[in-house]
């Protein structure tokens, strides 16, 4: 009898086990859910900041909400993150998310930090910064790859400082300069197309000033706008068939389909860009940004708010402190043409 009892008592204890092992597998399986997939995540992000050194102060968690995968926005997160690794070593766990190009995604990315109580939230590109600012007004947010923020935010005579819980960086380079390099390349052409995406309120401020100074030099301008990515090769093939140089502004979704432009123009019509990204993919030259230093100065800024208190409400909106002439070497080659001087090849 004791045997049995034994026995009945051990088959119940293993029986317990079982079903505490299979509930850590369901929850595994069914927690973190997001925007983000393993290839989205750029190269050298991590979920903590610093590993191999202990953490000599309080742990910070901050959230990055990336609005789309291309060369330019990656390379700001990898500075911001590298910036913060440097200055709080150990400190740091990032939570990184990426909204595939999607502003709806950008909104459920934000409410999610706002409910995980991040410590603060870096919002990398303008949806992703309008989502964020729309999320919270405590929770510090620290823009990057954002070129205007008073158009962001409607913000009529903008000073340079947005106020609340929002700051950042820039990527504006001098837009009259962006124009004057297209004359210094094609004194002789007579239009200009302008491709950019109607949904960007950025890419809209971009093009409108280009255009105030390409028309001042005596260019005739058109505006191409697409909508999202479905309908960009119908639109950039037209404004290729109906000018003599093309206009890109700093556009996440012509970024985001560089290729497509390039089938469509390498060879057949120079494409200037706002920056080295898109140049690199289907462009003749640009007035560009390193766009890791201005997420490394976001991280600068972060490290202040975060380890320092520094109120962001105070805090004035940074730009990059230099711009470098650059230009592509295979679209010159195809269209035949030779660099200005003081021009150097996208590496």
């Amino acid at each position: 009898m004791k045997k049995k009892l034994l026995a009945l008592i051990l088959a119940l204890a293993l029986s317990v086990s079982l079903t505490a092992c299979g509930g850590d597998t369901v929850k595994d399986d069914t927690s973190g859910d997001s925007a983000q997939t393993e290839d989205q995540t750029p190269a050298g992000d991590e979920t903590s900041g610093g590993d191999e050194t202990p953490a000599d102060g309080p742990i910070y968690k901050v959230g990055i909400s990336q609005y789309v995968t291309h060369d330019a926005l990656d390379a700001a997160t990898k500075g911001f993150q590298d910036a913060l690794n440097e200055l709080l070593p150990g400190q740091v766990e990032f939570d990184y998310q990426n909204a595939a190009e999607d502003t709806a995604t950008c909104a459920t990315i934000a409410n999610g930090f706002v409910a995980d109580g991040v410590d603060l939230i870096m919002a990398n590109a303008t949806p992703a910064l309008q989502a964020a600012a729309a999320a919270t007004g405590d929770i510090p947010i620290l823009g990057t790859s954002v070129t205007e923020y008073g158009v962001a935010f409607n913000i009529e005579n903008f000073s340079g400082t947005v106020g609340g819980n929002v700051s950042g960086t820039s990527d504006l380079a001098p837009l009259d300069q962006q124009a004057e390099m297209i004359k210094e390349w094609y004194p002789d052409a007579k239009t200009v197309g302008l491709l950019y995406c109607s949904n960007e309120s950025n890419s809209q401020y971009q093009v409108d000033t280009v255009q105030d100074y390409l028309e001042g030099l005596g260019y005739t301008c058109t505006q191409y706008a697409f909508a999202d990515s479905n309908d960009i090769a119908a639109v950039c093939q037209n404004a290729a068939d109906s000018s003599d140089v093309l206009y890109i502004p700093t556009d996440n979704s012509a970024a985001s389909n560089k290729g497509v432009i390039d089938n469509i123009c390498h060879g057949n019509i120079p494409v200037f860009c706002g920056e080295e990204g898109i140049c690199a993919g289907c462009g003749v030259a640009t007035l560009s940004i390193s766009y890791y230093d201005i997420g490394y100065k976001t991280g600068e800024m972060a490290a202040d708010i975060l380890a320092n208190g520094a109120d962001i409400s105070t805090m004035a909106i940074e730009y990059a402190p230099e711009f470098v002439k650059k230009y592509n070497e295979a679209s010159c080659a195809a269209l035949e043409i030779t660099p200005p001087e003081g021009y150097v090849a996208i590496g």
